[in-house]
């Protein structure tokens, strides 16, 4: 007959040696950086496709694509990271369950709040990152979107022209297509333009081209070796004109004053005006660090599976407490904003009653595997 009493020995040894624990901080960081990956690749594609399609319709220049989506992804790290460090630690204690690993650390003595030093071990880290993100980097980044955006809005319509694509101007009375542009001395080559000038309907096509600006500022793009064809549609009268140098006047774009995003204030600037739509601002970062650190702990008492209950029924639940939860916290947020909730019920009361369930989830684990235990004596 086996020893059981010396495999138990044995086994509560090794745990409290941290060769398990560093095993399984190991597997919690492997999955965590699988998930966060997907997650990161699927957000940055679909913003990628929608900046692609505002640069194609003419909202957004091309130039700034890449940039816009290097400050959207830096928003959306915090929740992105929250996600994955939840779903990876139910992933892995849920392979624990389903490969018996469990019953034998359990029947070694190692009980389930033994689990929680690992799992702080590999969410501290991460949680406070999170803190980092939504404190100081993810407003700096929706800052840094704005001013780029109205840098972008601000350009002349000329600036914004991109090869082989046909470019409006802000005032829908010019249409521009350039077929090469070099980006060192800043000539032009075949050039289109449509516009409307006296009332007259004209198109003009020319070899080269360059921007030059006066002494006093003005600004003109000057088109060389072209003809003008002006005339309206239908009608004979047209006239042709040929021309080796046609200046034409860019008018400069004013720069957009818009209000300040709520989003993009710093923290201190929250802090230092709680007015009530700051501080819900300002407990929407608080909640993100906080939020994952109760969802860390969250995850160990769902990650329980019963066999021949089916693999997928402890990840459902899981999912449907995660939504409620940001839901929730969405929801008492606003309530924040709108006066009809303290700002420290909304900030605390969440957190405190998803930590209360988690503490009901662990006693209720920990009761049901002990009642096995007495009923299989």
């Amino acid at each position: 007959m086996p020893d059981y009493p010396q495999t138990a020995h044995i086994k509560s040894k090794l745990f409290r040696r941290g060769h398990f624990h560093r095993t399984l901080v190991l597997e919690f960081a492997g999955n965590g950086a699988l998930i966060f990956a997907t997650l990161l690749g699927i957000v940055v594609i679909s913003q990628l496709i929608r900046f692609l399609g505002d640069a194609v319709s003419g909202k957004l220049a091309v130039d700034g694509v890449l940039a816009l989506l290097g400050f959207s992804a830096l928003n959306y790290l915090p929740v992105l990271l929250s996600i994955s460090l939840f779903i990876s630690i139910l992933l892995t204690l849920s392979r624990c369950y389903r490969d018996s690993e469990m019953v034998v650390w359990f029947c070694a003595g190692i009980g389930l709040t033994r689990w929680i030093r690992p799992v702080l071990w590999y969410a501290t880290p991460v949680v406070m990152v999170i803190a980092l993100l939504s404190l100081v980097l993810s407003p700096w980044s929706l800052k840094k979107a704005d001013e780029y955006k109205n840098k972008l809005e601000s350009r002349d319509e000329v600036a914004t022209i991109s090869p082989g694509i046909f470019r409006e101007s802000g005032q829908s009375d010019r249409v521009y297509f350039v077929e090469k542009l070099d980006a060192g001395t800043g000539r032009i080559s075949n050039i289109f333009v449509r516009s409307i000038q006296n009332a007259q309907l004209g198109t003009m096509v020319a070899r080269d081209g360059f921007q030059e600006t006066m002494k006093n500022g003005d600004r003109f793009l000057v088109l060389l070796n072209g003809t003008r064809y002006e005339g309206r549609p239908g009608q004979r009268d047209y006239r042709i004109v040929e021309f080796e140098r046609y200046a034409m006047r860019i008018d400069s774009v004013a720069t957009k004053s818009s209000l300040p995003n709520l989003r993009a204030l710093p923290t201190q600037a929250l802090w230092r005006n709680p007015t009530s739509w700051n501080l819900s601002e300002l407990e929407w970062r608080l909640g993100l660090p906080i939020s994952a650190a109760v969802l860390s702990l969250l995850a160990i008492a769902l990650s329980y599976v019963n066999p021949r209950a089916g693999r997928s029924l402890n990840l459902i639940l899981a999912i449907v407490l995660y939504m409620l939860y940001s839901n929730m916290i969405s929801v008492t947020n606003a309530w924040v904003g709108q006066g009809k909730l303290s700002p420290g019920i909304g900030l605390w009361g969440i957190h405190a009653l998803m930590l209360l369930i988690t503490v009901l989830l662990f006693y209720w684990r920990m009761s049901l595997f002990s009642w096995r235990r007495v009923f299989r004596k």
